[in-house]
């Protein structure tokens, strides 16, 4: 070992390249692929589905958290990987035969098994893979092989094979592949069997927002003709009650919106997805026109591709919407809260209005009450000089009386001054 510091996940990453290898098929084959919808959580129900087969046919059990394993199981090879979303099954069985879509390797697997397999099967293929060495089957027998449907196909891998599929789901229950081995190592005809199920596989986890988009359609459609409706009415409306009306109903669409995005924006973009990988492993075919034949990736091509783009569509009319929903509702709110300002600047205008009738009837009933407490206070010194008078006092009452008005008035209206700053200066504080 080199002297160095290895980062934690070197050994992991390097791995990684190697975690799902293509393995071998050698011609003749039979090959049963099948491919389950699993639930994202259900990865110990498919490892102990898959031990009770090791169990069944005294194999070794995969080891616990495994994600992928190839297993001899006597009769047949199996390869086995569970994925995001979804667990292939791929039974190869390497003998000669002479019919290749009868007595299939699936028929070796426990029908017990196989009934409560985990998950619902997308996918169900059948691959026959003739050798070179075996006769070369005519046009018509290799029709007839595919019920007399139409076949597409052509020459692969550099002319090292030729495919042939009718892309349709037989009697049994499966599709039918048939490969003819020209020229090819064991090694390179598994790298073209995987190729072929991983396209046949995508092909259908990418169609499964198809049916899902349209029926977001038309609820779309619905809600971009309610938007517009709403938009059409922003230059008539009168009044905050209706531009309130309005609003609600905009946020009634938005949430419409939200729910139909949240049912479909995962897998649009699983879509998307795995519609890169059909395009990436049909190029890796390198197909070749055989006279006659159209090519198994034009036929994919020509069905495939305006499916993926009524889903495109429908993701950009979702986005579109919910940003068309946003808009409106921005502008409708602006409507409200400039209303509502007009109303709040009337309403202040009114309260000032009222602070000054206020403050002058203070400063009227603060002169009132200056005169009547001066008035009480007088009083009050009338009664007391003329108690001094009766006890001898030379001063008349009246003369006194006179005399303190001035400073009385004075007394109480410097008093009443002074408390009204006292209760000014607690309200300025208080705020």
């Amino acid at each position: 070992m080199a002297a160095f510091k290895e980062h934690s996940l070197r050994q992991t990453l390097a791995e990684e390249l190697h975690a799902r290898p293509h393995g071998v098929v050698d011609a003749p084959a039979k090959i049963s692929h099948i491919a389950a919808i699993n639930d994202e959580n259900s990865a110990e129900a498919d490892h102990a589905h898959l031990a009770r087969l090791c169990q069944a046919f005294n194999a070794t059990p995969p080891p616990a958290g495994v994600t992928h394993l190839t297993q001899d199981f006597g009769p047949f090879r199996l390869k086995w990987e569970r994925h995001t979303e979804f667990t292939t099954y791929t039974f190869i069985q390497e003998a000669p035969f002479a019919r290749p879509f009868k007595d299939t390797v699936i028929g070796l697997v426990p029908q017990d098994w196989l009934a409560v397999l985990p998950g619902r099967v997308l996918v169900a293929t059948h691959v026959a893979v003739d050798s070179k060495d075996m006769t070369e089957r005519p046009v018509p027998e290799i029709v007839g092989l595919f019920d007399n449907n139409t076949v597409t196909g052509g020459y692969v891998t550099s002319r090292g094979a030729i495919l042939w599929t009718d892309f349709r789901i037989h009697g049994d229950g499966f599709s039918r592949f048939l490969i003819r081995d020209i020229g090819m190592n064991h090694r390179a005809m598994a790298r073209l069997v995987q190729r072929t199920l991983e396209i046949e596989t995508y092909r259908s986890l990418a169609m499964l927002a198809f049916p899902l988009a349209r029926e977001a359609r038309a609820k779309i459609a619905e809600a971009e003709s309610e938007v517009s409706k709403i938009i059409g009415r922003l230059s008539e409306i009168e009044g905050v009650n209706e531009e309130r009306e309005l609003l609600g109903r905009l946020s009634k669409l938005a949430a419409e919106a939200e729910r139909i995005s949240a049912a479909t924006s995962y897998r649009f973009s699983a879509t998307n997805a795995y519609h890169k990988l059909v395009r990436q492993r049909l190029k890796g075919l390198r197909e070749e026109r055989i006279v006659g034949l159209q090519l198994a990736g034009e036929f994919i091509d020509r069905r495939l591709a305006p499916a993926m783009d009524t889903v495109k569509n429908c993701a950009e009319r979702q986005e579109i919407l919910s940003n068309r929903i946003s808009r409106a509702s921005d502008l409708l709110r602006t409507r409200v809260d400039v209303a509502l300002e007009g109303q709040n600047r009337d309403l202040l205008r009114s309260m000032d209005r009222r602070a000054r009738v206020q403050l002058r009837l203070q400063a009227t009933v603060e002169g009132l009450s200056v005169v009547a407490m001066s008035y009480y206070l007088l009083g009050m010194i009338s009664y007391i000089a003329k108690g001094a008078q009766g006890f001898g006092a030379a001063l008349h009452p009246f003369i006194v009386v006179t005399v303190a008005v001035p400073f009385v008035v004075a007394a109480v209206w410097f008093g009443v001054r002074r408390v009204r700053r006292s209760i000014t200066k607690t309200e300025r504080d208080e705020t």
